[in-house]
């Protein structure tokens, strides 16, 4: 595939799929039109959701695939990055020669429609708002835990503490890739710099987004290198911490709140 910094075509365009958003048209219509509020709006998407859906897929990549563009008279915008091309380009590619694999089987088996629909069933979705691809830096096992060092990128680590059997049965070593799921309720942030907590992890970066709902507010914050972090906190934590885009803030994350997870 040669390289290229045209827009991506778009091609194959779907509203959705129940509520399983298609992110890779989602990406799609941000390259084409520079814009994620107008690539949302395209999709019948809420702006709240696309921006979700962006930070989902550039935490589970080792490079950014969407960077926000500085403002400017133009007001700024969003953009895929050489690599998130490349990314879709690929994947769209291997769309269409995995279509026709189900066909080319089924002329030889009478019930692989049977066995097909069966294994699908074991692709998995999670509710855990942050995923984070990383590399296991280190795996430390105790008498009947395991301590396990995942590298997510830009010299940010996470340490989660899981049992001997499951560091087995995920086949954990140094060199491997795993991926660390939290739950947004589980994320404390804090804005000082000087602080002892028994939490294993903290993240530290700005906030770029700060929504309050009836009781409860949602923060995000993009550490070095593009990479988010998602906490549901209190509005009253949120007046009481000063929380607003552009102050600087650290997610301390117990490493008994991580769960890791592997490629099947």
């Amino acid at each position: 595939m040669s390289k290229t910094t045209s827009p991506i075509k778009l091609e194959g365009l779907s509203k959705s799929r129940g509520k399983r958003w298609d992110h890779l048209e989602l990406l799609e219509r941000i390259d084409a039109s520079g814009s994620i509020s107008a690539a949302a709006s395209a999709m019948g998407m809420s702006y709240k959701a696309a921006w979700q859906a962006v930070e989902s897929v550039n935490n589970l990549s080792h490079e950014p695939l969407v960077i926000r563009q500085p403002g400017g008279s133009t007001g700024g915008g969003t953009c895929l990055t050489e690599y998130g091309r490349r990314v879709v380009a690929t994947y769209r590619r291997l769309e269409q020669e995995w279509a026709a694999v189900p066909a080319a089987i089924g002329r030889t088996m009478d019930d692989f429609d049977q066995y097909y629909t069966m294994s699908r069933r074991f692709d998995m979705q999670t509710s855990a708002r942050n995923q984070f691809l990383g590399t296991v830096s280190a795996v430390k096992k105790g008498a009947v835990n395991a301590e396990v060092i995942l590298d997510i990128g830009n010299g940010a680590q996470l340490a989660a503490i899981i049992t001997n059997d499951s560091a087995d049965h995920l086949a954990l070593e140094v060199g491997s890739e795993a991926y660390a799921l939290v739950k947004a309720q589980w994320i404390i942030l804090t804005v000082e710099t000087n602080f002892k907590t028994s939490a294993r992890n903290s993240l530290t970066g700005t906030v770029v987004r700060c929504q309050e709902g009836a009781v409860n507010a949602e923060v995000v914050i993009e550490l070095p290198g593009g990479k988010t972090v998602a906490s549901i906190i209190t509005n009253e934590s949120v007046k009481t911490l000063g929380l607003k885009e552009g102050v600087r803030a650290t997610a301390m994350i117990k490493a008994s709140h991580i769960i890791l997870a592997v490629p099947a």
